[in-house]
C-alpha cells in the first residue's frame, strides 16, 4: 500500500515474482557500495510517519536496512532505504507492492513503498527474532520443529505460487523465527532464473538444513544460498567420492524414516515435486506432537516420483524411496509415473491425527476400487453467529447472517478499537462461527473482506454451546485445530483457505479474527461473505 507521502508506484512488471528487500541480512564482498550523500540519520521522520530508531546493517544489495518505529501506528518497522531513487529503484517500489497484496501469516508484511527522488525505501514488518541460519548453529533441530518450520515455509510458498509469482530465494537465512516462535519466509528476489520449482525443491533444503545443520545446495546453489560466503555462509553436506550427499539419517539419529523419505524426494531432480500447497498440506498432516510420531511410520510421506512410460505408478512403502544416486549401502527403489498425493496406507482407525470437528471417512472393502471423489458444491451453512467472549456488553453480534446472504456489499462488521490492530489490546480476537449441519469434506472456505491487513485463521472444532459470553469461551477453548492453507487472492481482500485432507469432514468451523486493519479513527474490519465449497 503505498504511501500518499511520495509517488505511488501502482504496476507490476516483475515477471511474476515478488520482492522484500533485505531482513538485516549482512552484505557480502560483491555488494555494491552504499552512496552516503544524504544518508540517514537516527531521529529521523520519512514521509512523516517512519522515525529511524536504529541502523541495523547493509543487506547483500547494498540498501540500508534500519529499525524504526510507524509514529501513527506505533508499532516497530524494518526501513530498507536505496540510493538514489527515481529510475533505479523503480523495479524495488514496484516489486514491494506486489509483495504488499500477498498477505500472509508465514510471510512478512510489506507496509509501504515511497519514492522521494534522491533515496527510495520500502517499509515493511519487523520481526523480533533470529533466522533459521542462527538458530541452527546451536545444533540441529528435533524432528517435530523441522517439520513446523518446513510447514510454515511451504505454506508462505503456496501463498505467493497462488498469485502466479516467485519468491526465488529460500534458504536458511531467509526463514526467519520470531522470538514468539512464529516462522516467516523474508528477502525474495527478483533477480536471477527462478521457478516455483526451485522453490519448493529449496523447502527440501530447508528441512535438510534443520535436520543435519548443512546445506545441501552448495554445488548447485539456489539463487542467493551460495555456501561458504556472504549472507548465505552455510556448511556443505555430507557427501560421497560421486557428489550425492548422505540422507538425513545417515547424518544424525532420530531422523523418522518418513521425513527422510520426503526431504530426500524433494531433493532428488529426477523426482518431479509436488504443487506447493500439496506439500503443505502434506507437512501439516507430518506435523503431530513428538509421543504420536511412531503412529507416521506406518503411514509414510507424500509420494511423488519421475515420470515413465514403461509402467504404471505403484505407490511405495515407507522408508522405500528412490535415494540420491552414489549413497553406499541404500537400496535404489525404482519409483515411476507421477502421483501427486498423500500416502494413507496403514489402519485408518489408528489414525492419531482426527481433527476436531473431523471424522474420517469409511476406506473402501480389500480388493474393491476406491470411488472417485465428489465434485465439490458450495456447501449451505446452517447456522451463523458471531464468537466475541471477551466482551461484557456484547453489542457486536448483530448482522452475521448477511456474512451468508450471498451479497458482499452487506455484512458484518466489528466496532472501532483505538491505538492498536488487536482489539485495542482488548480482547484476544473476534470469529464468525460457522454451522454445516452435518459433517463434510471441505475444499476451500473463502473469506471476502473489507480491508486488506487483516489477520485470521480457520479453525475447527467439535462444541455447540449458547450464545453467551461463557459459550463463547467454550468455542475457544475447543476450537483449537488450525485447518487449511490459507492464502490471499489478487484483490487484497479475499481471504482463502485451502489444502484440506480429504479424509476429514467438518461440522462446525470458527474464522478467527485476531488483528484489525486501519480504519478511519482506528481500527475495524467488515466480514462481507463466507462461503465453504465442499462435498
Amino acid at each position: 500500500m503505498p504511501s500518499s507521502s511520495g509517488p505511488s508506484i501502482d504496476t507490476i512488471t516483475e515477471g511474476g515474482r515478488v520482492t522484500q528487500v533485505g531482513e538485516g541480512q549482512e552484505a557480502d564482498e560483491s555488494a555494491p557500495p552504499v552512496m552516503t550523500f544524504g544518508a540517514p540519520t537516527a531521529g529521523e521522520i520519512l514521509a512523516e510517519r517512519y522515525e529511524l530508531v536504529e541502523h541495523i546493517n547493509n543487506d547483500s544489495a547494498g540498501r540500508l536496512v534500519w529499525r524504526g518505529v510507524d509514529v501513527i501506528l506505533r508499532r516497530p518497522v524494518a526501513v530498507v532505504l536505496r540510493y538514489p531513487g527515481g529510475d533505479s529503484a523503480t523495479e524495488m517500489l514496484q516489486a514491494a507492492v506486489a509483495a504488499s497484496r500477498v498477505i500472509h501469516p508465514n510471510l512478512v508484511g510489506v507496509y509501504d513503498a515511497i519514492d522521494e527522488a534522491e533515496r527510495a525505501y520500502v517499509v515493511r514488518e519487523w520481526v523480533d527474532g533470529q533466522s533459521l541460519r542462527d538458530l541452527a548453529t546451536e545444533g540441529p533441530l528435533d524432528p517435530a520443529r523441522a517439520t513446523a518450520i518446513g510447514n510454515a515455509v511451504a505454506s508462505a510458498l503456496a501463498a505467493v505460487h497462488a498469485t502466479g509469482m516467485v519468491h526465488g530465494n529460500v534458504h536458511p537465512g531467509t526463514v526467519m523465527i520470531s522470538d514468539e516462535g512464529r516462522v516467516v519466509l523474508a528477502d525474495a528476489r527478483t533477480d536471477g532464473a527462478d521457478s516455483q520449482e526451485n522453490d519448493i525443491r529449496a523447502v527440501g533444503g530447508i528441512l535438510y538444513f534443520a535436520l543435519t545443520g548443512y546445506w545441501p545446495h552448495a554445488e548447485a546453489p539456489l539463487h542467493g544460498a551460495t555456501a561458504g560466503h556472504g549472507r548465505a555462509a552455510i556448511p556443505d553436506a555430507v557427501r560421497d567420492a560421486s557428489g550425492g550427499i548422505a540422507a538425513p539419517r545417515q547424518v544424525r539419529a532420530g531422523v523418522p524414516a518418513y521425513l527422510d523419505d520426503l526431504t530426500m524426494d524433494l531433493l532428488d531432480a529426477e523426482i518431479a515435486p509436488p504443487s506447493s500447497d500439496v506439500l503443505a498440506a502434506e507437512l501439516a498432516r507430518l506435523d503431530v506432537p513428538a509421543e504420536e510420531e511412531h503412529y507416521l511410520d506406518n503411514s509414510g510421506p507424500l509420494r511423488f516420483t519421475a515420470d515413465t512410460e514403461d509402467e504404471p505408478s505403484p505407490l511405495a512403502a515407507a522408508g522405500g524411496r528412490k535415494v540420491a544416486v552414489g549413497i553406499a549401502g541404500l537400496l535404489a527403489v525404482a519409483l515411476v509415473g507421477l502421483l501427486i498425493g498423500i500416502s494413507a496406507l496403514g489402519d485408518n482407525d489408528k489414525d492419531p491425527q482426527n481433527n476436531a470437528g473431523a471424522a474420517p471417512t469409511s476406506s473402501a472393502p480389500a480388493g474393491e476400487a476406491t470411488p472417485a471423489a465428489a465434485t465439490a458444491r458450495k456447501l449451505a451453512v446452517k447456522d451463523v453467529r458471531i464468537i466475541d467472549p471477551d466482551s461484557r456488553q456484547r453489542n457486536e453480534l448483530g448482522d452475521a447472517d448477511k456474512i451468508i446472504d450471498g451479497d458482499e456489499d452487506k455484512g458484518w462488521e466489528t466496532d472501532t478499537y483505538k491505538d492498536r490492530p488487536n482489539f485495542g489490546n482488548l480482547k484476544k480476537g473476534m470469529g464468525v462461527w460457522l454451522d454445516l449441519g452435518e459433517p463434510h469434506n471441505v475444499k476451500s472456505v473463502q473469506a471476502v473482506l473489507s480491508a486488506t491487513n487483516a489477520s485470521a485463521q480457520l479453525l475447527a472444532g467439535t462444541v455447540n454451546p449458547p450464545s453467551t459470553s461463557n459459550g463463547d469461551k467454550q468455542v475457544v477453548a475447543n476450537y483449537k485445530t488450525a485447518i487449511g492453507q490459507p492464502f490471499e487472492d489478487h484483490d487484497g481482500t479475499t481471504m482463502t483457505f485451502n489444502g484440506f485432507d480429504a479424509d476429514r469432514k467438518y461440522q462446525y468451523l470458527l474464522f478467527w479474527i485476531t488483528e484489525l486493519p486501519p480504519a478511519e479513527g482506528g481500527f475495524k474490519l467488515g466480514v462481507q461473505e463466507i462461503t465453504v465449497q465442499g462435498s
